[in-house]
């Protein structure tokens, strides 16, 4: 998934480890675009780079607006968003501050 995101360019993306913390899924990766074209076409990415590893999208949520888009691939869910819908809900500072970790980049590829 983060290989889909620095394809088209994603600013700021933060892979959060959530093991432990939630049963929903194991890791949320947060990233962010410059418009909403911008976030739906990484948000198409990620979609289409997970089809194409095997895994098929449990969901996509907000397509329509595109300021923030979720894509639901079980043990790892995808949020891309503008930058002031990041800000104003801080998914960073609700879960911990995102790593880049060896383990974790490896762990979501």
């Amino acid at each position: 998934m983060l290989s889909a995101l620095d394809d088209l360019k994603a600013k700021d993306v933060r892979l959060l480890d959530v093991r432990g913390k939630t049963e929903i899924t194991d890791y949320i990766i947060v990233s962010s675009g410059t418009s909403t074209r911008h976030v739906k076409s990484i948000a198409e990415e990620v979609v289409r780079a997970a089809k194409q590893g095997g895994a098929v999208p449990l969901g996509v949520e907000g397509e329509r607006d595109g300021e923030w888009i979720l894509v639901d691939l079980g043990d790892i869910i995808v949020h891309v968003m503008l930058p002031r819908v990041r800000e104003y809900y801080g998914l960073e500072r609700l879960w911990g501050h995102g790593e880049r970790t060896a383990e974790s980049v490896a762990a979501a590829r």
